[in-house]
């Protein structure tokens, strides 16, 4: 059997039983953390010009909400516009392998669709689940090759996540699965071709999730597609990534669900939260005299040391993948959620003065291809030195339950009181008990 056929059989027949509850669990903490961000994302303007397109867009049915807005559209409008709002703000989960991104184009996908069919949680859960499966497996199929050629993983996978999760909300056969996969496919793309001062990397997400709503409901209307698009001649793997080996896409299929959820207490692209993390821990002993620093210098593994060297951002969207600004910010606030990326503390000139004081130096003896060293020599001589492998919110460095509501108040709180936050996380730790996932669409606004 084609693995195409073999991943449709599989998504076709999911339950929510089949879940381990420890990845129900991860599934509910993952869709606190995406409802925060999206929140707190929708007031960006990225957000604000995307929500109002497809609010305009999709003004004829009003199926989903739009997040943080309180509009609604077609449900691939309202998962467009919030996916977008979920890579918005840089705080969105990651995988530790390709560093993708499921909950933009996954539960984005899945929370509007099932809105419109009126959902249970239970079947939502299930949806997500198997629409990270697909995507994770699928990335694991094609990466580390699929980065390097220059490709986005969260798009080009999440296209295929995003219609695996509303297949199953939209309760599609096999075939149709197959078929849903096929028309994702003809959707599948997107570059990192995507930093500097513009909205580019924001908008990746948002055609994912929108085509992978559009892809289950053609084939449920009975729109085939070719049943071999991930392993064929010309199909995903060899096309995207030049592999001809598919047996990554089906292994273990049924016995483990390879799902991964790190999270991002840090608002940058997470190969620089190492290097965060070496800031905070050195700035204690600095008792705020930055004024001492006469030199920094940072070491990072060959895969990542060329990336993210950018001594003078000129918009929020370039300091946060800047690893020159994260940590001159870091040193001087103690922090680098959202708020430290504004564009007032671009212009600091004390941030500016570490950021280009910065220097970048390659050590291939550090164990990871994300971990740093950060040095930092004071005026006299003293030196402060920090290394970091794994930073926090990584699997090996995970964040506390405490920590995940912390910071879905922070984020939520830009648009929520704190009575329907707490709302919110009533009906998100009870997920598999709701009756119908409106109830908690209706507090997204």
């Amino acid at each position: 059997m084609q693995e195409t056929v073999k991943l449709s059989e599989y998504v076709a027949a999911f339950q929510f039983e089949a879940i381990p509850r420890p990845l129900v669990t991860e599934m509910k903490t993952l869709l606190l953390d995406y409802l925060g961000v999206t929140l707190r994302g929708s007031k960006t303007e990225a957000a604000r010009i995307a929500a109002e397109y497809h609010r305009d867009a999709g003004a004829a049915r009003q199926e989903a909400t739009i997040i943080g807005h309180g509009w609604k559209a077609t449900a691939q409008a309202a998962g467009f516009a919030n996916a977008v709002a979920a890579h918005s703000i840089e705080l969105d989960d990651v995988d530790d392998l390709a560093l993708f991104h499921f909950s933009p184009p996954v539960f984005s996908a899945a929370l509007a669709v099932a809105e419109s069919r009126g959902a249970s949680g239970q079947e939502f859960l299930g949806a997500v689940t198997a629409g990270c499966e697909v995507m994770a497996r699928i990335s694991n199929a094609t990466n580390p090759v699929l980065r390097d050629r220059g490709f986005h993983t969260t798009p080009v996978c999440g296209v295929f996540g995003a219609a695996a999760a509303a297949a199953i909300l939209e309760g599609l056969s096999t075939d149709q699965v197959a078929s849903a996969f096929g028309i994702a496919g003809a959707h599948a793309g997107g570059l990192m071709e995507m930093y500097g001062p513009s909205m580019q990397k924001r908008i990746n997400p948002g055609p994912a999730a929108h085509n992978g709503v559009v892809a289950a409901g053609m084939a449920k209307r009975g729109y085939t597609g070719a049943n071999t698009i991930l392993e064929g001649e010309r199909g995903i793997l060899n096309a995207f990534a030049g592999q001809s080996d598919p047996s990554a896409l089906t292994r273990d299929l049924g016995s483990q669900i390879p799902v991964y959820v790190e999270y991002k207490p840090y608002a940058s692209a997470r190969p620089i939260h190492n290097a965060i993390d070496c800031a905070l821990a050195l700035r204690p002993p600095l008792n705020g005299r930055l004024e001492a620093i006469e030199n920094m210098t940072i070491w990072r593994h060959p895969s990542w040391a060329h990336y993210h060297q950018i001594s003078a951002p000129r918009t929020y969207h370039e300091a946060q993948v800047s690893l020159n600004y994260s940590v001159a910010v870091a040193l001087l606030e103690g922090a680098a959620f959202f708020d430290q990326y504004s564009e007032d503390r671009i212009r600091d000139p004390q941030i500016r003065r570490l950021s280009k004081m910065l220097q970048f130096e390659t050590d291939p003896a550090l164990p990871r291809g994300v971990s740093c060293r950060l040095k930092i020599t004071l005026k006299g001589g003293r030196t402060l030195e920090h290394q970091v492998d794994y930073p926090k919110g990584s699997r090996h460095n995970p964040m506390t339950d405490e920590e995940h509501w912390v910071k879905f108040q922070a984020l939520a709180g830009s648009r929520l009181s704190a009575n329907r936050m707490a709302e919110i996380r009533v009906l998100v730790d009870g997920l598999e008990n709701l009756s119908d996932i409106t109830k908690l669409a209706a507090l997204l606004h």
